[in-house]
């Protein structure tokens, strides 16, 4: 028995008593917690600087662009010890983001160095989640998989619930830089949480193959699960639109309406408390509803729920469409990773998981320098609809038979 069997067959208490389990669940809500400060931070510092929404297209850009290194990404987390590389990614932007945080205190840093920064943080991100992805079954009993992701899934709702508020009331009080130097703290408790762990200490052993020859197994599996492939290429195109609304919104609230710091950390937390009632409806929806109606349904929903956002400028309005998108978005995600799970192998899940997000995720960094452009010379409202549009017709993709025979299946 090789050590991976080893591993596989080592006894694991129930997800109640497991400790390992309830750390790193507590971990991940700092860390949570600390990128929804910075989701605010980041805009408002860069606005600051540049006062360009095109700026805030290129930061998002750059940010975006490792997305397409996911297939090396998932490579690396199979054949490198997982507990090193969390360790590595969290301690690296702890260091990166405490030091952009700092100099932007003392008025000492400038725009490039806001590109640099978002480029490493984007490349330590996606190294991040392909390994803490395929790091999870190493620390719960198989039958607990389901439960850790749904806390996890409930912990992020959480953070997006509670932080932006407060990351709201840091950033019009104080500074930006506190912001993004208390995002850099929660990495390094997140640095602390992984150390703790007991995850593998050495590589699994196997047959040693070519970079390209791991790559192509996770795409040719992909391509040749119908229902993965075009729910990927829904997403490819619906995660385009989202892009564009989610690179320019806080510019929009900020700039084009004129909304506080604090008003738009409640307006997001409000999202929050959709995307936790998203999170709890889901499984009794899915119970009643086929895969494939409500991938579509809730794709369509929540673009729709975008494209009316660019019209109103209510914070009342503007706070439902937010929450009533994030409960579409809440519902549709764990169906979309629960069909990914049922029908991938084990010995491929890291894999299948970065091809599919290098395919849903290539354009994301087009799609932020898009909005960029379109905000700087005609408008973030145009920019919005445009977004919203794309994701209502990406929607009907998700309408293909392979995903009406999915649910005959029982996947």
């Amino acid at each position: 028995m090789n050590r991976a069997e080893v591993w596989q067959s080592e006894d694991k208490p129930s997800f109640k008593s497991n400790r390992q389990a309830l750390r790193f669940i507590g971990g991940n809500l700092v860390s949570f917690f600390g990128d929804q400060i910075y989701l605010i931070a980041l805009p408002l510092m860069v606005l600051a600087l540049t006062g360009s929404p095109l700026s805030m297209g290129i930061v998002a850009a750059i940010e975006r662009v490792p997305v397409l290194f996911q297939p090396i990404a998932g490579v690396l987390a199979d054949r490198l010890n997982r507990k090193r590389i969390l360790l590595f990614c969290d301690f690296f932007r702890f260091l990166l983001l405490g030091s952009v945080g700092v100099l932007f205190l003392y008025e000492t840093i400038a725009i490039y160095v806001l590109y640099a920064a978002a480029f490493v943080i984007g490349v330590l991100g996606q190294l991040y989640q392909t390994s803490q992805f395929a790091s999870i079954p190493k620390l719960v009993r198989k039958q607990d998989l389901d439960l850790v992701n749904a806390w996890n899934t409930g912990m992020f709702h959480t953070a997006v619930f509670l932080a932006p508020g407060l990351g709201g009331w840091i950033v019009a009080f104080y500074n930006p830089g506190i912001g993004i130097i208390i995002n850099s703290l929660s990495f390094f408790i997140g640095f602390l949480v992984v150390w703790s762990l007991r995850l593998e200490e050495e590589r699994m052993q196997g047959e040693k193959r070519s970079f390209t020859q791991d790559m192509r197994e996770g795409f040719h599996f992909v391509m040749q699960q119908r229902p993965l492939l075009y729910t990927n290429i829904a997403m490819f195109f619906s995660v385009f639109g989202t892009t564009l609304f989610l690179t320019m919104m806080i510019v929009h609230l900020k700039a084009g309406i004129g909304f506080s710091a604090v008003s738009i950390g409640w307006l997001l937390s409000i999202g929050g408390v959709g995307a936790i009632g998203g999170a709890v409806l889901s499984p009794i929806l899915r119970r009643r509803v086929t895969y494939r109606t409500l991938l579509f349904g809730c794709g369509a929903l929540g673009g729709l729920s975008i494209f009316l956002f660019s019209f109103y400028q209510s914070f009342m309005a503007l706070a439902l469409l937010n929450a009533f998108g994030t409960i579409c978005a809440s519902i549709s995600s764990p169906c979309i990773v629960t069909l990914r799970q049922k029908l991938t192998p084990e010995h491929l899940l890291g894999r299948v998981q970065a091809t599919s997000r290098f395919m849903t995720w290539a354009l994301m960094p087009v799609a932020a320098l898009v909005a960029g452009i379109i905000s700087e010379y005609i408008s973030t409202s145009m920019t919005i609809a445009i977004g919203g549009s794309v994701s209502i017709i990406a929607s009907f993709i998700y309408l293909h038979p392979s995903l009406k025979k999915v649910d005959r299946e029982g996947a």
